[in-house]
Parts: C-alpha cells; sequence; structure tokens
C-alpha cells in the first residue's frame, strides 16, 4: 500500500508525513506551496481546491484536511496504534482533542497570520491578529489543563494526538507576540519528547536544526 502527499514545509502536511512514516508505508511527496503570493498547480487545486495543504492520494481517492486525513490514516492502519479503537474509553478524547487543535487552535493561528480572512477592511486587520495572538494563549491553555498530569495528550498511552500536538507547537513564534511553550508546561514537556523520535527527527530536521543552532 502505497500513498502521496501533496507537502509543504512549514505546515500541517509535515503532521500527515509523520504519521506516515510511524505506520511505516510508502509514500512520495509532491511538493506545493503555502506562499499566497504564488500559484497552485492545477492537479493539486483539483483536489483541493482551497489550494491547501496536505492533500492525501491513495489509488483513486484523495482527502484534505489534517484532522480528518490523520484520523483516516489511524484507522486504516490500526496496527501502528496510534489511535484509540472504536470501542476505547479514549477514543472519544481523542477524536475531541483532533478537531479542537484543528478548529480552535488552528483558527487562532489564521487569525494572526491571515487576518484579512476575518477582518472587513485592512484597517480592522490588526484588530483580528490581536485577538488571534489572545485566542492562542487560551487554547493552549485548555490543552495544557486538560494533559494536566497525564504521560500523554490522551493518557497513558501515545497516539497521534501527540504528533499533532508537536506540529502546533512548531508554529508558535514568540517573536510575533505569540505565547512559547515555556508557558505551557505540560504541552512543552510532551512536545520535547515527541521530538525525540526518529520519524520526528527526520521530517523536522531542518527545523530542528534551526532551533538548535538559532
Amino acid at each position: 500500500m502505497s500513498y502521496e502527499l501533496y507537502y509543504a514545509p512549514a505546515s500541517a502536511s509535515l503532521g500527515v508525513r509523520v504519521i506516515l512514516e510511524e505506520i511505516g508505508v510508502d509514500y512520495k511527496l509532491l511538493h506545493a506551496t503555502i506562499d499566497m503570493d504564488k500559484p497552485r498547480l492545477q492537479s493539486h487545486l483539483a483536489l483541493n481546491p482551497n489550494g491547501w495543504v496536505p492533500v492525501l492520494i491513495w489509488g483513486k481517492n484523495a482527502m484534505y484536511e489534517c484532522a480528518a486525513t490523520t484520523i483516516f490514516l489511524c484507522d486504516r492502519h490500526p496496527e501502528s496504534k496510534l489511535a484509540p479503537a472504536f470501542n476505547e474509553p479514549e477514543r472519544g478524547l481523542f477524536l475531541q482533542t483532533l478537531v479542537y487543535f484543528s478548529s480552535s487552535v488552528q483558527n487562532a493561528f489564521q487569525l494572526d497570520y491571515y487576518p484579512d480572512r476575518f477582518a472587513d477592511t485592512p484597517a480592522t486587520e490588526p484588530s483580528a491578529q490581536r485577538r488571534g495572538l489572545r485566542r492562542l494563549r487560551e487554547t493552549w491553555k485548555i490543552i495544557d489543563d486538560q494533559i494536566g498530569d497525564n504521560r500523554w495528550v490522551i493518557g497513558d498511552r501515545f497516539s497521534a494526538a501527540d504528533i499533532y500536538l508537536f506540529m502546533l507547537t512548531t508554529w508558535l513564534t514568540p517573536s510575533r507576540g505569540q505565547p512559547s511553550t515555556q508557558e505551557f508546561p505540560n504541552v512543552k514537556r510532551i512536545a520535547d519528547v515527541v521530538m525525540q523520535r526518529p520519524s520526528v527527527q527526520l521530517v523536522y530536521e531542518k527545523w530542528i536544526s534551526e532551533q538548535t543552532n538559532g
């Protein structure tokens, strides 16, 4: 079984690539861009008219949205044990967390990075950005409190939720006024451990090097 993945650096596609590495399947990277000033490939737009990544392809099928793709891969490859099974008690929290990451945490990042999507005029874009910065602190606090004393995001077991959490922490840029993981000790504790996994070391090699040498 093999996959193709529309992929761009510093995007959510890195998280899906880590999942593919953890599962241990063959995949091919199809390079795309997240630069809003650069055109998208027509083949990319045909699968996701938003022009975003990741887009996962298998056979004649394709899908987008990082959280949905993550859940799909975990359920399609249960041997990887990256998600609780349907009848396990942690299943609800696993799904809740991934959707919260996607709909709340990522939305807060968008408020800061793409304020034009949320403001009526350029003059009101700074207000959207300020709300995004506050929202980032609110949403990360929710996650930090949820983790509490747990070893991992959903309890005592490692899952794709931990990979997703790490992916989102790599987007935090304190120089923009965004919070640092130092503000969320439980988040930081898990992200630091996830970063040591071979799959993450491979996919995030450049980012890790920049953090180490920067």
